[in-house]
């Protein structure tokens, strides 16, 4: 092979060769490339070889200004810069061409890829690369891919979710390891290798020969790059020597993506050793060779590591470490070896090693090989390289080299076995990077890569010692950071812990390490190696003990702790990560019989490591008082591995559990942390800060609690079922320090504990010895039972979306287990218990999301209050899980009152855990129940109804578990000799329930009352003192009784010596008891269990004798004893049930009950506690009736806000649309009265003292959007769709007047048209009044207010005070009364003739307001500044059209417009047209009215000039024709048919004086309508054909003579025809015209529906027009008949119109001046112009309005359409792909959201796309996010998202990344927003985005 060739001609240093020429820059490249090829081509090729290494060693000198510039003198900065540049690329050329042998290298690179047998993808990829991973394909977890194969491949149906790569990974497309062969992509489905013909062998020879030199090259620039400085070495020379070696490394990396050929290359260059020895050693004369091989040696050492061999040969003897010393020294050299190990960081190692040494030597001894840690030798490039890439902490580059290369099978296990063999390298590279999160991901990124193949992580274990590597390491990054453990024996303690505060464990540091350790141990040949090998058990329970008892909190006793320590955060992470996922990994490795022995193993060296961890603390038996430590991973690790023994492997419990007094010690901590959490949620900690609550709530949460609590509660159980019961029970109630409440006496002394803290620490007590009972998760329960349990009570809690509850059960947290969300059973599981409820959508309402709610049967049946307790991490979710439950109850009808939790019939215990139900049969238990149910029958202080519910449950749990049937139980009647002392005859709780207590002795305090009481009982009769020795319960003392069982257990469990030492139980803590005054007493009880229940059932049903046993009228309730009526209730139901199953056990015990409830029993309390008792009944009766009290004032209160907001929002006054009260005096003097709803004042507005409304005006550019064609537009989803807006009505606008100011006279275009399609502004109103001054000062306290409002205050923004509706204006209400208006409203008789007089006197008639006005009122000035507002809404663009900037009728043009953009903006939100009629919803708001008022008054001041005033071309007929020709050098006013009829409407109607006459209105409507009439005519003949317009010209002209010829459109048409013909406009209609215009057959029908048409847009703004200024209701309509009701509302119509024979547009018309002459002169103005420019003659007619509604976009159904095609595309200024790119969804523009490379004059794009799209309402969709944020103005929202999942949530940011779908509703609500600019209103919570969006 030509690689041996290579080998030994590069093998010896040779003498560079004299007679080559130096190769400089005049060479050519390319001969020189061929010469050589051929050279070496030669069998013979040593001369070749020799030359081409000559060459070579010129090219690739490493002398170059980069080594200067590394070596410290700074040349490259001195300006050898750009000769460094220069030479770089020279050699990089050379290279190509070398390679290419002579031909183009692009040729060259071509030809290797032909011969790439890419079975496997390999793609690399970064971090935040968007890349796949399906669960149903993959064999590994972390399998991969990338989008185009996933998209290529078919995994429809499967569980996929896309995801944002956090570290960077590959692509595993084609690794059958990694993944199912049916998921890889077409491409990469396994082809066989025989099809890939083979590679040549002179097409890779060259690369053969040069590589090796090229890659050495790279080699020595990284060793002369990397000074070892003093400190670490800084980043940034580290990034400068990258910088430079860019171009290098991208080379090698373009050659790998050649493909297999070269790949298998470059992989022989890499690992071939004879290579590397002869370029590397540096024992050549080369001097610089030699340099470099110093410079590496210094590398090694400063990083710890030595260099075996040449130890001597270069002198280097400061080493006091190496392999040698260690065996001399032997174990003693160990610690010291750690000391120096790290010599290069300056850690400080302040005693850490004196105390770790004992633990110290241990490890040393149990590591097979020091040199683990710090050997390292290199023998190949490809290690030589990776040791650099860890010494320069990872570049992108390089790592991403590495990775190319991984597809080459050779090369993929030598690189593993290097990075094995580097690993320590890496770890103590990583502990000194200050970077260590990127660094920490560069390595995750290599080393998944690797150890997630089975194949390969097997292979290494095998050969390279991996797992021991991997332990050792772990176990030395740690011991950096010991500290001495302070738990328990502070002084005395050996034991060390990792301290929670360093840096490496804030950091998580570690993480790398762990996650590599996790993933090897998921394979199982593995993990099975692991479980053997009892060396690193040993070593792994060591690091495992670090941990143990890290994070110690001591409770703060006297002041608050100054600093709340974070470290928690580091412990449990720690915990979680470092301990519990490796338990997690090797567990699932044992469940199968066969894997006993393992379990075995470690659960001995568990045992071992917990024996030595008691001894290290000085752990006796009491735990060291307020401390608590939360981490305790041996006890969890040997509790796991007991339960999966049992679970799975069916091995015997008690061959591995220990003795007693073991497991005495076991159960200690976790108790102690049980108790620890009741005492935090009693407040005792509080002193300790927040960060204690943190602690307690994470040690339960849903990712922690099956490596925490779980394990925790599970070994408690065990320890339980095998231990004394009643020592067990004793030790519970001490640790939770309640020994003391638990007495007779009414009164007691608490030594431990403050009085306020003993209720919450008994309650917490009474619920962990019910959970301990009746948790079953490791007792017996199937994986699926207990994945519905979780899913039950995270239900019940509250009704939760698909990815929450994913979320909040806790799965096994090792990938491999098989329970993966999403995965079948949970699927199924859910399906089962709960309901999908589909979000719902009110618009205005919160935008909702799919839930998920538990069905009926699951809160009759399984609702388990036990669970529910156990997962919660907030109390309130427990009481909303009952509040949901007694809801349920209500509304089924099963219990009307509030309910207790219901007892839940539990899973079978496993046979191994019986034990655990001793605890219930035991006397301790039975006298703490006893003793609880007196008190509370008692009424003594500090027991709640949960205890008393806590104490019934454990009563009913023993009832349902009692064994020993007790049938003898007649024939022994139990002599009171036999339990003199003893409270209980026997231990069986059904027996022990009958047993009547007569007397208890107590130890009260003296003051108590029960002393007084007793003296003289005591004397008073014979028969007292016989019995006082007879049948007295003895004082009974937990303590007392817990220490004498302990003492039991020790003395059988060992030996007499250990005795001496034993009893220093607690003489450190002063006895419970001891407590000086007290005194005992003895107190007449005469009660048994079970008629204390009874007389409780009475006390909680509040009659007497309420209790009747049921069995005595339905015998059959004893056979058959389910009974559903019991299973839901309170208290009462709760007593009845227990009686009854007390009843049913035995029938003793059925007799006593009898019995009991036969004597109608007196109440036993003396006299004073009855009083009590009557107390407490009164007090509930007070509280009752307060609360039906309180219950009806709400009500009341309800009913009244209700009314309120009925009259606030709806009244409706037909004159001014305005919530206000019209006074019902006399109908002469009313007047528009207004209320402020500031001051609270009514009134009317006045001059002086002005009413306002609260408005928001804002600019839209809605009706810009309308298109005219009926096809929605879609948003683009490839390059060929774009959108292009010359379609839409904004457009068309823009062109028109652009047109007719190019031909016409400047003002006179200002008048033709309307503006404010884009920028118009809209005004809307919630309705409410202020006074003006009113809202000034409210303006000043919001200026003065420093709250954060959501709202610019300085823009004049505020909420309204009423509403708290978003505005920034107020629009000032026109003094005037209402009679008025109903004057003017009257008809008259008048003439048209007369009426158009009128109103051109009226028009002309300047400053006709009332006098007043002109001067300076109050009202005048507010109507400026209004008008200033609305002028300052819209930019300054969208209001200035005219050519003289600032003229003044551009003002005239923009104020009639605003009328028309409000009147258009309405006939949208109706729909488009006006069929519905009535008032609509829009008309109670609006507040036109007003508007026109404020506009008029200032369209008033610019009076139109009478010459130029189109009313006069409208209604008379101008002689002088000629004048027009006459000055040419003027451009022509506008011809009156070019005129909008519209906008001439708002004209005329705004320059009339206010309030209008109705009757003038509708004159000038009816003068219009003959303008609109013959505009449509006109429209009409231009569209068809000459030979339609000769016909129609000439049956026009017959009916001519006909009567009513001006009401007849044929006549009227052929007459336009024939008056245009004189002109040019039908002229030059050549052929290409005629194609346009469709060929349309005009019927009679078809030309009247044309008419229509053209003329609805007009009736319809006037209809609106004239309801809102008269109040006239409009009426509703079919579609068809809308004209003619539009035109009889508007009094077009004659009266005496018949409505028999079909309808005809042209009876409307009413001329006022006969129509033929004025038609002729409108046409001889449009004739004159088409003379000269017939194109745009016809071109500006107007056409039929076709606008169709405003829409967004149509969006894909599919998110992922979306997605991958604008997460990749580039922005189009930068050309980069940005970061955060966005989509316009009104136009579809791509825009860069925050985007700095498009930011215009510190304008983000979105914020100026907004303001040129919307006019300051911008829409964008988040393309990264799915969710669309709203830009307003100034401000911001995130709306939400429209693209839901299947389960109907979203997935902002794309966490989850499974598919999304377009929510229709969603889309259409905010479709909805955007058209009634409602944004502001609906959503809440807005931010100002400072133009940085």
């Amino acid at each position: 092979m030509a690689a041996a060739a290579a080998a030994a001609a590069v093998g010896g240093p040779q003498p560079p060769q004299a007679e080559l020429p130096a190769p400089g820059p005049g060479l050519d490249k390319a001969a020189t490339a061929a010469h050589l090829k051929a050279a070496l081509s030669r069998p013979d090729n040593r001369a070749g070889a020799e030359e081409l290494q000559a060459l070579l060693e010129r090219v690739l000198s490493a002398e170059r200004p980069l080594a200067a510039a590394a070596d410290g003198e700074e040349a490259a900065a001195a300006g050898g810069g750009g000769g460094a540049g220069a030479a770089e690329e020279e050699a990089l050329e050379w290279c190509k061409c070398l390679l290419a042998g002579g031909g183009g290298y692009d040729e060259f690179c071509a030809a290797v890829r032909a011969y790439d047998p890419a079975a496997l993808c390999g793609l690399v990829w970064t971090a935040n690369f968007v890349a796949y991973r399906c669960r149903t394909c993959g064999i590994s977890p972390c399998m991969s891919l990338c989008a185009e194969c996933f998209h290529q491949g078919d995994h429809t149906g499967h569980d996929f979710n896309m995801f944002r790569s956090q570290a960077g990974g590959a692509c595993d497309c084609g690794d059958s390891n990694v993944m199912r062969e049916s998921g890889f992509c077409k491409r990469h489905q396994i082809k066989s290798s025989s099809n890939i013909p083979c590679v040549p062998k002179d097409l890779l020879m060259m690369s053969e020969f040069v590589l090796p030199r090229f890659i050495f090259c790279l080699i020595q620039y990284l060793r002369e790059g990397y000074n070892e400085p003093a400190d670490v070495p800084s980043e940034k020379d580290l990034n400068k020597v990258l910088q430079l070696l860019e171009p290098q490394i991208s080379f090698l990396e373009d050659l790998t993506k050649m493909g297999g050929a070269m790949r298998s290359v470059l992989t022989q260059v890499l690992t071939n050793q004879q290579n590397y020895k002869d370029l590397t050693s540096g024992l050549g004369e080369n001097a610089c060779a030699k340099k470099s091989h110093e410079k590496y040696l210094i590398a090694l050492k400063s990083s710890g590591l030595t260099y075996p061999e040449d130890k001597l040969v270069y002198g280097i003897q400061e080493q006091s470490a190496g392999t040698s010393t260690l065996a001399v020294q032997g174990f003693a050299g160990a610690t010291g070896t750690l000391g120096q190990l790290d010599s290069s960081d300056e850690e400080d190692q302040d005693g850490s090693q004196g105390l770790g040494k004992r633990k110290r030597v241990k490890l040393s001894s149990s590591t097979k090989d020091q040199s683990i840690m710090d050997v390292l030798k290199h023998k190949s490039f490809l290690e030589e390289l990776l040791f650099w890439t860890i010494k320069y902490e990872f570049p992108q580059k390089m790592v991403t080299f590495l990775l190319n290369m991984l597809p080459d099978q050779e090369y993929k296990v030598a690189f593993t076995k290097t990075f094995v063999q580097h690993y320590a390298f890496i770890m103590k590279t990583l502990k000194k990077s200050h970077e260590s999160d990127t660094m920490s991901n560069r390595i995750v990124h290599i080393s998944v890569q690797l150890f997630s193949n089975e194949e390969l992580a097997r292979q290494v274990t095998e050969e390279c010692q991996l797992l021991d590597i991997m332990v050792t390491v772990l176990l030395y990054m740690m011991e950096s950071c010991l500290i001495k453990s302070e738990l328990q024996d502070e002084e005395n303690s050996l034991h060390v812990v990792v301290n929670c505060g360093e840096a490496l464990l804030k950091n998580n540091t570690y993480w790398p390490l762990v996650s590599d350790f996790i993933n090897i141990l998921s394979h199982q040949s593995v993990a099975k190696r692991f479980l053997e090998d009892h060396g690193l058990l040993v070593t792994w329970m060591n690091f495992v003990s670090f941990f143990q008892g890290m994070n110690l909190n001591k409770r703060e006793l006297n002041e608050h702790v100054e600093f709340e320590s974070q470290t928690y955060y580091a412990a449990f992470a720690a915990e979680l990560e470092a301990c519990a996922q490796p338990m997690w990994g090797l567990l699932s490795h044992c469940k199968v019989r066969e894997t006993q022995e393992y379990t075995r193993n470690v659960v001995r060296y568990c045992l071992e490591a917990l024996q030595d961890w008691f001894d290290a603390i000085n752990f006796v038996d009491e735990p060291a008082p307020n401390q608590v430590t939360f981490h305790l991973p041996l006890h969890r690790y040997y509790a796991m591995f007991l339960s999966k023994a049992v679970k799975c492997q069916e091995l015997d419990l008690d061959s591995v559990l220990p003795d007693q007094e073991m497991l005495m010690k076991l159960m200690i901590h976790p108790l102690q942390i049980q108790a620890s959490l009741a005492e935090i949620h009693s407040n005792m900690w509080v002193r300790n800060g927040l960060q204690i609550k943190g602690q307690a709530m994470t040690y339960v949460q849903s990712h922690f609690c099956n490596s925490m609590i779980d394990p925790d509660i599970y070994l408690l159980q065990v320890c339980a079922s095998r231990l004394d019961p009643d020592y067990f029970i004793s030790s519970v109630f001490e640790r939770f320090k309640v020994v003391d409440l638990l007495t007779m006496a009414s009164q007691h002394q608490n030594t431990v504990l403050d009085a306020e803290h003993e209720r919450s620490m008994l309650e917490g007590a009474l619920t962990f010895l019910v959970i301990l009972l009746s948790l079953r998760l490791h007792l017996g329960m199937s994986d699926d039972e207990i994945l519905r349990a979780e899913m039950v009570a995270q239900l019940c809690m509250n009704d939760r979306t698909h990815s929450s509850l994913i979320n909040h059960i806790p799965e096994n947290p090792n990938p491999k287990s098989g329970i993966i969300p999403g995965s079948y059973s949970f699927e199924s599981v859910l399906s089962a218990v709960a309901d999908f409820k589909a979000p719902v959508f009110e618009p205005g309402g919160s935008m909702q999301q799919g839930m998920y709610t538990p069905k009926a049967e699951v809160w009759d049946q399984e609702f388990d209050p036990v669970m529910v307790i156990l997962r919660t991490v907030y109390r309130r979710d427990v009481q909303s899980a009952m509040d949901r439950y007694t809801a349920f109850l209500k509304q089924s009808g099963k219990f009307p009152g509030n309910p207790w939790p219901p007892y839940k019939k539990r899973t079978p215990l496993h046979p191994s855990y019986k034990g655990l139900m001793r605890l219930l049969h035991c006397k301790t238990l039975h006298i703490v129940l006893f003793t609880l149910l007196y008190k509370i029958l008692m009424d003594h202080q500090n027991l709640s109804e949960h205890v008393l519910c806590m104490v019934l449950y454990l009563i009913e749990l023993g009832l349902e578990n009692s064994t020993e049937e007790d049938s003898d139980e007649e024939v022994s009647v139990c002599g009171p000799e036999r339990c003199h002392d003893s409270w209980f005859p026997g231990s069986n709780l059904v027996s022990n329930m009958r047993h009547f207590i007569n007397y208890v002795r107590v130890r009260v305090p003296e003051t108590a009352p029960e002393v007084k009481r007793d003296s003289p009982a005591s004397t008073s009769s014979d028969s007292l003192s016989s019995l006082q020795n007879s049948g007295t319960a003895q004082v009974f003392s937990l303590v007392a009784e817990r220490r004498k069982k302990f003492q039991e257990i020790i003395n059988r469990s060992s030996s007499e010596a250990n005795q001496v030492v034993r009893p220093k139980t607690s003489s450190k803590w002063s006895a419970p008891g001891s407590a000086p005054q007290l005194t005992t007493a003895i107190l007449e009880i005469k009660e048994s269990i079970l008629s204390l229940l009874i007389k409780l059932h009475h006390k909680l049903s509040g009659k007497q004798n309420s209790y009747y046993p049921p069995w005595l009228d339905d015998i059959e309730i004893l056979i058959q004893p389910e009974i559903p009526k019991y299973n839901h209730g309170d208290g009462i139901t709760a007593v009845e049930r227990i009686l009854l199953k007390a009843a049913l056990q035995s029938r003793m015990n059925k007799r006593i009950i009898e019995e009991i409830c036969r004597k109608v029993t007196p109440p036993v309390p003396p006299k004073k506690i009855t009083a009590a008792e009557k107390k407490t009944l009164d007090k509930e009766e007070r509280r009752q009736k307060a609360r039906e009290r309180q219950q009806k004032l709400l009500a009341e209160f309800a009913s009244r806000q209700k009314s309120f907001m009925e009259t606030a929002m709806d009244v409706d006054s037909p004159e001014n649309d305005i919530p206000m009260e019209i006074t019902t005096a006399e109908p002469q003097v009313s007047e528009a009265v207004y209320d402020c709803v500031i001051c609270g004042q009514s009134g009317p507005s006045s001059e002086d003292r002005p009413t306002g409304l609260v408005v928001l005006l804002q600019a839209s550019s809605v009706l810009g959007q309308c298109r005219d064609n009926i096809e929605p537009k879609k948003l683009p989803i490839t390059e060929e769709e774009q959108i292009y807006p010359w379609d839409t009505c904004a457009a068309v606008h823009d062109v028109r007047l652009s047109l007719l100011q190019r031909y016409f006279k400047d003002s006179s275009c200002l008048l033709a048209v309307s503006i404010g399609w884009e920028g118009g502004v809209y005004v809307q109103t919630c309705g409410h009044t202020l006074h003006i001054d009113c809202h000034k000062s409210y303006m000043e306290s919001l200026r003065n207010d420093q709250v954060l409002q959501g709202f610019s205050v300085d823009k004049g923004e505020f909420t309204c005070p009423l509403c708290r509706q978003f505005a920034n204006s107020v629009l000032p209400c026109y003094p005037g009364s209402n009679v008025e208006s109903n004057l003017w409203q009257r008809p008259s008789n008048k003439s048209i003739q007369d009426l158009i007089k009128e109103v051109e006197e009226l028009q002309g008639r300047p400053g006709a307001f009332p006098v007043s006005i002109s001067s300076e009122t109050n009202l005048s000035k507010e109507m400026e500044s209004v008008m200033k507002d609305i002028k300052n809404t819209t930019q300054k663009k969208y209001r200035d059209y005219s050519k003289t900037p600032g003229s003044p009728d551009n003002d005239f043009l923009f104020m009639y417009s605003v009328a028309r953009t409000n009147l258009e903006l309405e006939l949208i939100h109706r729909g488009g047209n006006l069929c519905s009629g009535g008032a609509s919803t829009a008309g109670k708001r609006s507040c036109l009215n007003q508007l026109f008022h404020v506009l008029a008054l200032h369209m008033r001041l610019y009076s139109i000039d009478s010459e130029y005033n189109p009313w006069r071309k409208l209604t008379q007929l101008v002689e002088e024709v000629n004048s027009q020709q006459g000055n040419e050098e003027q451009q022509p006013e506008v011809p009156i048919l070019y005129h909008d009829v519209t906008s001439l409407l708002l004209i005329q109607i705004l320059m009339m004086p206010q309030p209008l006459r109705k009757d003038h209105f509708t004159c000038i409507v009816k003068v219009l309508f003959t303008l609109l009439y013959t505009q449509a005519l006109v429209a009409l003949s231009v569209k068809c054909n000459e030979e339609d317009r000769s016909a129609w010209k000439h049956t026009g002209a017959l009916k001519k003579n006909t009567c009513d010829t001006e009401k007849s459109y044929e006549v009227l048409l052929s007459f336009v025809i024939s008056e245009l013909s004189k002109g040019k406009l039908y002229h030059e209609e050549g052929t290409q015209e005629s194609a346009m215009v469709s060929p349309i057959s005009w019927s009679p029908e078809s030309m009247e529906k044309y008419l229509q048409d053209f003329c609805l847009p007009f009736l319809r703004i006037t209809s609106l027009l004239q309801h809102h200024l008269f109040g006239e209701d409009l009426p509703s309509c079919q579609e068809e008949e809308e004209f003619s009701v539009l035109s009889s509302c508007l009094g077009l119509l004659p009266t005496f119109y018949q409505t028999e024979h079909p309808f005809i547009s042209a009876s409307c018309l009413d001329w006022p001046v006969p129509a033929f002459d004025i038609i002729s002169q409108w046409c001889f103005e449009i004739n004159s112009f088409t003379e000269r420019h017939a194109e745009q003659g016809k071109a500006l007619l107007i056409q039929e309005a076709r606008w169709k509604l405003p829409h967004l976009l149509q969006l894909p159904e599919n998110y992922n359409t979306i997605f991958q095609y604008y997460h990749r595309k580039t922005c189009s200024v930068c050309t980069k792909v940005p970061k955060d790119p966005a989509v316009c969804l009104v136009c579809g523009t791509f825009v860069c959201l925050k985007g700095l490379c498009c930011k215009q004059q510190s304008y983000c794009e979105c914020v100026l796309h907004s303001q040129n799209c919307g006019a300051g309402t911008g829409i964008f969709l988040l393309i990264n996010a799915s969710v669309i944020i709203i830009i307003r103005g100034h401000r911001f929202c995130l709306w939400g998202s429209v693209y839901l999942d299947a389960h109907g949530e979203e997935d902002r940011d794309l966490r989850r990344g499974k598919p999304l779908y377009i929510c229709k509703e969603r889309y259409k609500v905010l479709e909805q927003q955007w058209i009634s600019h409602t944004f502001d209103h609906i959503n809440k919570r807005w931010g100002p985005h400072y133009n940085g969006l």
